[in-house]
């Protein structure tokens, strides 16, 4: 007897599993009224802590605690970079993986080959290309620019400003670090907006197209916290590139509106968009996959490599272990997140 119940367990096993394996829709409670409600609810709070968290690093004018040299900068900055590593690895990747390996989509060839690993490691080695390029590229106008008796006027002023705000007029070779620098600043804020843009249109139209009030209503306060504290790291990097005012309202208008354009698509969408479509599965886990690629480098080697290598973090042993525990903090808590969102 037991025999023959354990081998019509074993025949039945296959069947559960692919009974989770289907292409429908998961059952869930569906108000059109109240959903359109939580997304205008979603848009103004996203809009509001995009725009706050990207601003924030610009008010060190009138708050020096706040200045990209200060140790609460740099603190917060790190923090800000565990939210960035921590949404590469714990929200858009696993998002990537599911919607490429989903039974909805072909077989042929999305279940040949994992393509979800490969698009973000292509990715993020196309962000170090993009990165070393434009970098070398701004270089080397710069260079140019100098050689001809010329320069960048607006890198001048920066690094004069530099100079004023420590007590005098930088040498020859500090204004070449300091060149360097911002150029450097300047490349890293303009790719991980990129990198930022992506995945923040994704989540916003997924959030605008779904008519479920018991799916939306824990993404607003998920997705606020993670614009906010996104556009902090962003705002961070920015201002360390001391771009021209309209410049920087350029970035941070446009940071701020990528997730509200995104729900606002989605609304526009939403009687006809299917979450179990092939076309949005394979779309979405595309561009999910490259967003991963791009946020997991970024929040690596151009955010967290660079600070916790240098030799302020490295000399300073309070500083360094501040900086740590944000880090932790700010993964964690995003992590965190992922029970809801």
């Amino acid at each position: 007897m037991k025999n023959h119940l354990l081998a019509a367990i074993i025949l039945l096993l296959p069947a559960a599993v692919l009974a989770d394996c289907t292409c429908e829709a998961e059952e869930e409670y569906h108000d059109k009224a109240l959903a359109l409600r939580y997304k205008v609810a979603a848009l103004a709070s996203i809009l509001v802590a995009s725009a706050a968290g990207v601003c924030l690093p610009a008010a060190a004018k009138w708050f020096p605690a706040l200045s990209p040299k200060s140790n609460l900068f740099f603190v917060v900055k790190a923090f800000a970079a565990g939210v960035i590593l921590s949404t590469g690895f714990i929200h858009v990747l696993p998002d990537a993986f599911e919607n490429l390996t989903s039974p909805c989509i072909p077989k042929h060839p999305w279940g040949d080959f994992p393509f979800t690993g490969f698009i973000a490691m292509v990715a993020s080695i196309g962000t170090l290309m993009v990165d070393t390029y434009a970098t070398s590229y701004y270089k080397r106008r710069a260079n140019a620019k100098a050689a001809d008796g010329g320069g960048d006027e607006e890198m001048l002023a920066a690094v004069q400003d530099y100079g004023h705000a420590h007590g005098g007029l930088v040498s020859s070779e500090e204004s070449d670090s300091d060149d360097s620098e911002l150029l450097r600043h300047r490349v890293i804020s303009q790719v991980l907006e990129l990198g930022i843009v992506v995945h923040s249109v994704i989540i916003g139209i997924a959030l605008g197209a779904s008519q479920s009030p018991s799916t939306i209503k824990p993404l607003i306060a998920a997705l606020t916290f993670h614009q906010f504290f996104e556009g902090i790291g962003l705002g961070g990097c920015i201002s360390q590139a001391k771009f021209n005012v309209r410049a920087v309202a350029t970035m941070a208008v446009f940071f701020s509106l990528t997730t509200p354009v995104g729900i606002a698509i989605g609304i526009g969408i939403a009687n006809i968009y299917s979450e179990t479509s092939s076309t949005a599965l394979i779309v979405e886990g595309v561009f999910n996959s490259a967003s991963a690629g791009i946020l997991i480098y970024m929040a690596l080697v151009d955010l967290l490599s660079a600070d916790f290598m240098s030799p302020r973090l490295q000399n300073n042993g309070k500083l360094q272990l501040g900086a740590n525990l944000a880090l932790l903090i700010g993964a964690g808590c995003m992590s965190l997140l992922a029970k809801w969102a």
